[in-house]
């Protein structure tokens, strides 16, 4: 069993999809408020393994462990433990004929069972958070794609999650668009909310990351602090990755 600091540990991650092996024995841990960015090239395994952490894709073994509760185990409560692990993902997948605060307490309802009342106060509270409760009663379609990303984010607060998962959170959004997100991002992060992105935004994992991990061909092949991998990766891949997103 991990810490009790350890939000997330993974040990000896493997996920192979026919007979290509996307994870190779990954080994990984998310301590309490850490911020950490996973980077590599497409195919090197990022969002599988992000999937994994929630069993969105069912792991061929290995251990991961959240919050100290063993997340393969058979009698692990799937839905009540997804409570606690919060995914956003590149595609905002809202409900385009609920209104915002709908959409962020469908699950407050129909998961945790909260009446009307106290899961359109809970709601509100997440979307205060991300700067949208003046947004509760519009439609998704009348919303920006940042904004919506936003709702996204807010609806997996709402659920007041352990950790939280990105995965290629600004990817859709146009580039003008990019800032807002992200500062959500680093006000989560200045709340103390632990966190597990996959992006290319080089230039926010320097100023806002406390880690950096990067993948390649299924494997973590390097991590540090951003200074340490910025300034002085220490394989010729990481550093032709590196120069080339922040560029």
């Amino acid at each position: 069993m991990p810490a009790s600091s350890t939000i997330l540990e993974a040990r000896g991650l493997r996920k192979r999809f026919g007979t290509n092996e996307v994870l190779k024995s990954i080994d990984l841990s998310i301590a309490q408020g850490e911020l950490v960015f996973l980077i590599g090239p497409s195919g090197s395994g990022k969002s599988t393994l992000l999937r994994c952490c929630n069993r969105l894709e069912e792991p061929d073994g290995g251990s991961i462990w959240v919050d100290g509760e063993d997340l393969l185990s058979p009698r692990t409560d799937l839905n009540r433990l997804r409570q606690r692990v919060g995914m956003v993902f590149q595609q905002f997948n809202l409900y385009p004929h609920l209104r915002v605060i709908s959409n962020v307490t469908l699950a407050l309802r129909k998961v945790r069972g909260l009446g009307r009342a106290e899961a359109e106060r809970v709601g509100l509270e997440a979307l205060e958070q991300v700067g949208l409760a003046h947004k509760q009663h519009a439609y998704p379609g009348e919303l920006s794609g940042g904004q919506q990303q936003r709702v996204a984010i807010a609806r997996a607060l709402a659920l007041e999650p352990r950790i939280m998962l990105f995965d290629e959170p600004t990817s859709a959004l146009d580039p003008e668009l990019v800032a807002e997100v992200l500062q959500v991002m680093r006000d989560l992060k200045q709340r103390g909310v632990t966190m597990l992105v996959v992006s290319h935004e080089m230039r926010f994992a320097r100023d806002a990351a406390d880690r950096i991990v990067m993948m390649e061909h299924g494997r973590i092949v390097e991590q540090g602090t951003p200074a340490e991998i910025l300034a002085a990766p220490a394989g010729n891949r990481a550093r032709d990755f590196m120069t080339d997103a922040l560029h």
